[in-house]
């Protein structure tokens, strides 16, 4: 179960976006995520008229490393850490370490 999923709310808290907020995008296996709106880089693109893609330079999110982000916690208005739990119907759920609430519902 990872520390992060595809939907959540991060800060960044490490970087040149630091403390800056998104929505998750994508989450890559090796520990990376990709952040709607963060660490926007500029990439030049070849055209391909077989696949209609014109060339030029385009902006586009780059992947962030996880340790870099923080799910963000509405109740404190910070990034927070997350932890695990089972709940009663053995449902592992996870939870913000500052204050027990549970981030999946």
């Amino acid at each position: 179960m990872n520390r992060l999923r595809t939907g959540d709310d991060v800060i960044v808290i490490a970087g040149k976006d630091k403390g800056r907020r998104g929505t998750v995008l994508k989450v890559i296996g090796d520990g990376r995520v990709v952040v709607e709106g963060i660490n926007i880089v500029k990439k030049h693109m070849k055209p391909n008229p077989n696949a209609g893609v014109t060339g030029g330079i385009v902006e586009q999110e780059m992947s962030l490393d996880a340790s870099n982000v923080m799910i963000f916690n509405p109740a404190s208005n910070k990034g927070d850490r997350v932890g695990y739990k089972i709940l009663e119907d053995n449902k592992k759920v996870r939870y913000f370490k500052s204050n027990g609430e549970v981030v999946d519902v």
